[in-house]
C-alpha cells in the first residue's frame, strides 16, 4: 500500500495533501512528492493529512526529514489533522482551514499536482 498526494499553491504557500498510508512503501513517493514542492512553490508547506489513514514510524521519520528539508530551503513544514497524537516536532494545526487561517490564506488556488489516483479522480 501507498500514498496517493495533491499539490496546490496559493500565494505564498503551498499546500501537499497525502491520503492512503505513510509506511515503509511510501517513503520513497512521499519524499518525491516533496521534492516536487520544493521545487514549485514558495513559503511554508502546510502537509494536510485529512485522508492519511495512518502512519509508521518510518513515516514520521520521512516527515521530519521533509521538515529539514524544507528548512534547508528556507521553508517551513506544518502539519494539518495529524491522524494521531505521535506527531514528529513541528507545529501542527487541528484541521486545514485552521492552518490556512493561521497564514490568512484559503483563497482561490493558482495551481494543482496530483498523482493518478487521488481520490475523487477518475484514471
Amino acid at each position: 500500500m501507498t500514498i496517493e498526494w495533491r499539490y496546490t499553491i496559493q500565494p505564498d504557500l503551498g499546500v501537499l495533501s497525502l491520503a492512503g498510508y505513510l509506511g515503509a512503501d511510501a517513503v520513497g513517493r512521499f519524499a518525491g512528492a516533496v521534492g516536487w514542492a520544493v521545487a514549485r512553490g514558495t513559503g511554508p508547506v502546510i502537509l494536510d493529512l485529512t485522508s492519511l489513514r495512518g502512519w509508521s514510524d518510518g513515516g514520521r521519520a520521512a516527515i521530519s526529514e521533509a521538515a529539514a528539508r524544507l528548512t534547508a530551503e528556507g521553508r517551513s513544514l506544518e502539519l494539518a489533522a495529524a491522524p494521531d497524537d505521535d506527531c514528529p516536532p513541528i507545529p501542527v494545526h487541528t484541521d486545514l482551514p485552521a492552518a490556512l487561517a493561521a497564514h490568512r490564506g484559503g483563497g482561490a488556488e493558482q495551481r494543482e499536482w496530483r498523482s493518478d489516483e487521488w481520490p475523487g479522480t477518475e484514471s
